[in-house]
């Protein structure tokens, strides 16, 4: 009778696991760094005094 054999098999599925949830950590931890970046990196909206400014474009010049 070869015990090693279900133990060592028992041991290997708690790796496989344990592996499956640090792999699951770091994309949640990659996704979050991703939508900081995103969210970072959104443009400013800057208003002018003056409205008409950049509401006409020179296509003469």
């Amino acid at each position: 009778m070869d015990i090693s054999g279900a133990s060592n098999s028992s041991v290997n599925s708690t790796l496989e696991i344990k592996s499956l949830q640090l792999a699951k950590s770091q994309q949640k931890v990659e996704g979050q760094a991703t939508l900081d970046l995103i969210e970072a990196a959104a443009a400013p909206k800057v208003s002018s005094a003056n409205p008409a400014i950049g509401s006409n474009i020179d296509t003469f010049a």
